[in-house]
């Protein structure tokens, strides 16, 4: 069993572990397994996901939001570097699964971005190649294509 100030001097390491930059639930659990008694950890996260400094369905939807303003990925792109994060893999789906046209309206731009940078150097059937490789849907990419013509 632990004190309540030894629960209070962890939270203040773990809060300035997540404020610093938002964490998922793995994050944190791995950042901190070593170095807290595994009671004391788990009953930080649930005090932590309670309090909404831990929300791994938002970060999700930020993250999302993050790489489709830097990025042309595909949805499978996006769905492995949220997996890398060691988020739960039916939380994704389940993300995926609700905002799936939208999803799906980002690939095919993204596919357009990629087809008009590609196409100075590439014939279309090594861009359409190009893209099925990064994981873009084969409807998604034909689709692209006819709205590039």
């Amino acid at each position: 069993m632990y004190s309540i100030e030894e629960f209070d001097k962890e939270k203040t390491k773990v809060l300035k572990y997540i404020m610093y930059k938002k964490r998922t639930e793995n994050e944190v659990r791995t950042k901190f397994q070593n170095t807290m008694e595994e009671e004391l950890l788990d009953d930080m996260i649930e005090y932590l996901k309670e309090a909404k400094y831990i929300d791994d369905t938002d970060y999700i939807q930020k993250m999302i939001q993050y790489f489709k303003n830097i990025k042309n990925l595909s949805q499978t792109e996006l769905k492995y570097k949220l997996m890398a994060k060691g988020l739960n893999k039916n939380l994704i789906e389940d993300y995926f699964y609700e905002n799936k046209e939208e999803l799906t309206e980002y690939e095919i731009n993204s596919a357009i971005h990629i087809i008009e940078k590609k196409r100075k150097d590439l014939e279309d059937a090594e861009i359409k190649h190009y893209l099925l490789k990064k994981g873009y849907k084969q409807d998604n990419i034909a689709k692209a294509f006819e709205k590039r013509t």
